[in-house]
């Protein structure tokens, strides 16, 4: 089974990431999750991102706000594909810092980027990622996106009454 690992800079930040273990959940794909600073904690930083894949990840999450270095340090040491959360912080310039920390990563080293405090988006993302391999989870995908289209349907409908 496909474990997906969120990670975040600090337990500020779980009220962003909770919506990425939330989704994550609804498909019913494992997830890990903890706390791993970039600054505050390197030596957990290098374990986690040389070793997350000998534990059953396939793709990791990380949720950062402010110089947001640590999507962009994991991607660095990491096999698995990574996807960036900017999230908008206290010290944060209104989440500016984070995006721009996360999406400029250097040629050799990507990281996908969802929107500031797009962890819903990164959730499906990494859902998406592990459905191009496990049929079931695809299926559950298709379901999803079927239910945003008639959410949308129904919406459209009530406006018209």
């Amino acid at each position: 089974m496909s474990k997906v690992a969120v990670i975040m800079g600090s337990i500020s930040d779980m009220p962003v990431m909770q919506d990425a273990i939330d989704i994550l959940n609804g498909f019913d794909i494992a997830v890990e999750v903890d706390i791993v600073s970039a600054h505050r904690t390197p030596e957990k930083l290098f374990d986690f991102s040389q070793n997350a894949h000998k534990r059953g990840v396939s793709v990791i999450i990380a949720g950062a706000g402010g110089a947001a270095h640590l999507p962009g340090m994991v991607a660095s040491m990491s096999p698995l594909p990574v996807i960036g959360v900017p999230v908008k912080s206290s010290n944060s310039i209104d989440g500016w810092d984070s995006v721009l920390s996360i999406l400029q990563m250097p040629g050799g080293v990507p990281v996908a980027t969802v929107a500031l405090n797009g962890a819903k988006n990164a959730g499906i993302l990494a859902a998406q990622i592990i459905g191009s391999a496990d049929k079931c989870v695809l299926d559950k995908i298709i379901l999803y996106k079927e239910g945003l289209k008639d959410a949308v349907n129904k919406a459209a409908e009530g406006l018209k009454k």
